[in-house]
C-alpha cells in the first residue's frame, strides 16, 4: 500500500480571494502529476504574477532554506517556479512523487522576485 501524501499543515490552500490553488486535498490514486518547468512570459497577467509571489512567499515562510517534501503542494503552481526558484533537493529526484524533496533556491528567488526579499 502506498504511503499517504504529506499534508503541510498551516500552508495556505489558495491565494485569498481567487481560485489560484496552492494545495490539493487528496492524493491522486494514479500518482502525483509530474512537475515540469513552465515558461513565465513577461506578458503574464498581473493576477498570475501575484499568485507566483504569494506561493513563493508561503514556501519561504513555511520551509525557509530547508528541503521539504512535495506532499500536497499543487503541481501546477509548483511548476511555475520549478527549475528556477524551487529546485530538487536530492540527486534521485522523481518529478512524479509526492515524497520528492524540493528546496527554495534563495539566490534565484531574490533575483527574480526582489520585492519579496527587502532585507
Amino acid at each position: 500500500m502506498r504511503e499517504p501524501m504529506v499534508k503541510h499543515r498551516g500552508f495556505p490552500g489558495r491565494l485569498p480571494g481567487t481560485d489560484f490553488q496552492f494545495t490539493v486535498r487528496r492524493a491522486n490514486p494514479k500518482g502525483a502529476t509530474p512537475l515540469t518547468a513552465r515558461t513565465r512570459y513577461p506578458d503574464r497577467r498581473p493576477a498570475d504574477r501575484r499568485a507566483d509571489e504569494a506561493f513563493l512567499l508561503a514556501l519561504c515562510h513555511q520551509f525557509g532554506e530547508e528541503p521539504f517534501e512535495r506532499g500536497n503542494l499543487d503541481a501546477g503552481r509548483l511548476s511555475w517556479l520549478f527549475g528556477r526558484e524551487v529546485v530538487p533537493a536530492e540527486r534521485s529526484f522523481d518529478d512524479s512523487s509526492y515524497e520528492a524533496l524540493l528546496r527554495v533556491d534563495y539566490a534565484v528567488a531574490r533575483a527574480n522576485f526582489p520585492d519579496l526579499f527587502l532585507d
